[in-house]
């Protein structure tokens, strides 16, 4: 069973410049599919062309929460963009209140054009919240986001918010920040998460899972993630690979398995 790392950044220039390696190394470590996530729409040719050089790779369209207040985002806009059939996600998109300060109106804003495309297209979300969590569950539940569903990306919050996630359909994904010695609550949302809800990432290049915390991440440690999930919930590795691929493909329902044509 091939892992699905469901969301990196491999056009950042740390693993851009090293494609070929980064790419083989995932390969042989059973990494079979990633999501390549947009975080602004100027980089956003770059994300697009990953996937649409290699077939294992899908990609996302959207601008982060910490981009500038300047970075604005029209639905139309968006949803333009994501008429792509290696676009299978908006976002990733969400509150930030740790990095940005003040005023705060436009963060809203742009989130809830985020979400607006999504319900357009059809397209689940790819949340980021970071010392937000009110906010951003009450926005997702005021919007009705469940009309197109998404994922918490690399949850860090308690199980109190990722059941608010769950109840209203969404997913929770796990970076390596599970494998990190005192993440505590974290460790119990991996643990308490329905198998049907959960997905594994890297968030690469950053969150190293252990034992390559601190060195610049990519796709091929998720293994180590997901391994150490299984072993949480005392279940297989391959219990816990089929599953998470398994739910990638329910939930970004426009991705399509690589079909073996030999």
């Amino acid at each position: 069973m091939k892992l699905v790392d469901s969301h990196c950044h491999i056009n950042f220039p740390d693993l851009a410049e090293n494609e070929l390696a980064v790419l083989k190394n995932a390969e042989l470590n059973g990494v079979g599919y990633m999501l390549c996530v947009s975080v602004n729409l100027q980089d956003f040719p770059q994300v697009l062309s990953f996937a649409e050089r290699h077939p294992h790779i899908f990609a996302s369209v959207g601008i982060h929460p910490n981009e500038p207040e300047s970075h604005t985002v029209e639905v139309t806009h968006l949803t333009e963009l994501a008429n792509h059939d290696r676009i299978v996600a908006i976002g990733e998109t969400g509150l930030d209140y740790y990095r940005s300060e003040g005023d705060l109106e436009w963060q809203h804003s742009r989130f809830i054009a985020h979400i607006e495309a999504g319900k357009t297209t059809g397209k689940p979300l790819i949340i980021h919240t970071r010392d937000a969590a009110t906010d951003t569950m009450r926005i997702l539940v005021e919007k009705q986001a469940s009309e197109c569903g998404g994922v918490m990306h690399c949850f860090s919050e308690d199980w109190n918010v990722a059941k608010q996630a769950l109840d209203i359909g969404f997913y929770i994904s796990m970076s390596g920040i599970v494998t990190f010695k005192n993440a505590k609550k974290v460790k119990e949302v991996a643990k308490r998460t329905p198998l049907d809800r959960l997905l594994v990432e890297t968030d690469s290049p950053f969150l190293a899972p252990v034992p390559y915390r601190g060195k610049t991440n990519e796709p091929a440690y998720v293994k180590h993630t997901a391994e150490y999930i299984a072993e949480l919930r005392g279940i297989s590795f391959n219990e816990l690979a089929e599953a998470t691929t398994d739910n990638f493909f329910r939930l970004f329902s426009h991705a399509k398995p690589v079909t073996d044509s030999t």
